[in-house]
């Protein structure tokens, strides 16, 4: 009975995969949400907001608490200023937020533009809205952009470019010259911008979070996209905002109206007290937490004899297994879920046009606390054993 739009989809590889490391015990690997909670005054906050009467249908476009901190904050962080009963929408989280940005501003038969890998439901929202994805590859461990293949991707047809930064799955961290030379291309061929920044704060090493909208000539033409599940390790809350010009912002609007209508009013609440009061030094915090765990990942991957793509951003290493491992991305997967007792994703499905890019390549999450990823290491050890089998 599904629809012909969704049915090349299937299952999303996060549930399939969590079903597996349930079926062999094995630690979840796979799936990117932490295995703790975030500050537990945001929890306090939400209960008071409950308590307080706070729990009937919020603003649609978002309460006015939450969204006038968003624009407080996108202020004091980036220096950009949006009205926030206009310019600002919150959505059900970022995915929502994304799916009803592409069927809010896309017409049946526009071309999106696309880099692979992929976040999965970049291509089913843009199949939902009746449009054609075009894929530019980013290809293992740099991931540098191609900038003659992307050029060649824009026609007449082109309707909108689709950029995640910092980069899910790889760790990419956009450079601000490949930002302005994407951003050429786009104030060129008149196409606006969805960008999801939703690891904003995740970034590390010499790495710096740049706004798409910060470019010259971008802040009109992008929609931004954030979240507050990943800074805040709420997932769980679904609270997501866009941030962009009235239109673009509208358009997003015009498919959320009609999809959720609003979003939990107490948790919009809270929020809105966390972008207030949790700021800067929270951030600094919080990227010194998961840097050590990024480091602590790393290191046994290497171990195991991985040839990892060190991530500069995001919550996620990319590993290549082929030194260790005959087989595909999926083969792989099952064997570290079974054999090993760690679960992982095969990111071949997050190619389109080129998936045997995947095919070599296994995805960890260490957005976890540091005994699971602890335990993690001690099971592991059984594949440096394999490892050193496969060498000899």
């Amino acid at each position: 009975m599904i629809s012909t739009k969704l049915k090349p989809f299937g299952t999303t590889i996060f549930a399939e995969m969590t079903k597996l490391a349930q079926q062999h015990g094995a630690i979840n690997l796979a799936q990117g949400f932490p295995d703790f909670d975030g500050p537990v005054e945001i929890i306090d906050w939400a209960e008071e907001a409950m308590r307080g009467g706070q729990n009937q249908y919020a603003r649609s476009m978002g309460h006015p608490d939450l969204v006038l901190a968003i624009a407080a904050t996108l202020k004091r962080d980036y220096a950009l200023e949006y009205d926030p009963m206009t310019e600002i929408g919150v959505f059900c989280g970022a995915t929502e937020g994304i799916a009803s940005s592409l069927l809010g501003l896309l017409n049946p038969g526009d071309e999106v533009i696309l880099f692979e890998p992929f976040y999965d439901s970049y291509p089913a929202c843009v199949a939902m809205a009746g449009a054609v994805p075009r894929f530019c590859t980013l290809h293992f461990p740099e991931f540098e952009v191609p900038m003659e293949e992307l050029r060649a991707l824009f026609t007449d047809k082109t309707r909108l470019l689709v950029i995640n930064n910092p980069h899910n799955p790889s760790g990419k961290v956009f450079r601000r010259e490949e930002l302005e030379a994407i951003a050429g291309l786009c104030i060129e061929h008149d196409v606006p911008v969805v960008c999801d920044e939703v690891y904003e704060h995740l970034v590390y090493d010499d790495a710096r979070q740049v706004p798409m909208a910060s470019i010259p000539g971008m802040k009109e033409r992008t929609l931004r996209i954030s979240s507050s599940g990943k800074t805040y390790s709420y997932t769980g809350w679904k609270i997501g905002w866009a941030s962009g010009p009235a239109p673009m912002v509208a358009a997003a609007q015009a498919a959320h109206q009609f999809i959720t209508f609003a979003v939990a009013t107490p948790f919009q609440v809270a929020m809105a007290r966390a972008l207030t009061r949790l700021g800067p030094d929270f951030h600094r915090r919080l990227r010194s937490e998961y840097s050590e765990r990024r480091i602590f990942l790393l290191e046994v991957l290497r171990r195991c004899g991985l040839r990892v793509a060190v991530p500069r951003g995001a919550y996620f290493v990319l590993a290549d297994f082929t030194p260790i491992f005959s087989g595909t991305d999926m083969d792989f997967a099952r064997f570290l879920a079974s054999e090993i007792g760690v679960a992982a994703i095969p990111p071949s499905v997050f190619y389109k046009s080129h998936p045997e890019e995947g095919q070599q390549l296994v995805r960890f999450a260490f957005c976890k606390r540091m005994e699971t990823l602890k335990e993690a290491a001690q099971r592991m050890q059984k594949l440096e054993r394999h490892a050193a089998k496969a060498r000899r």
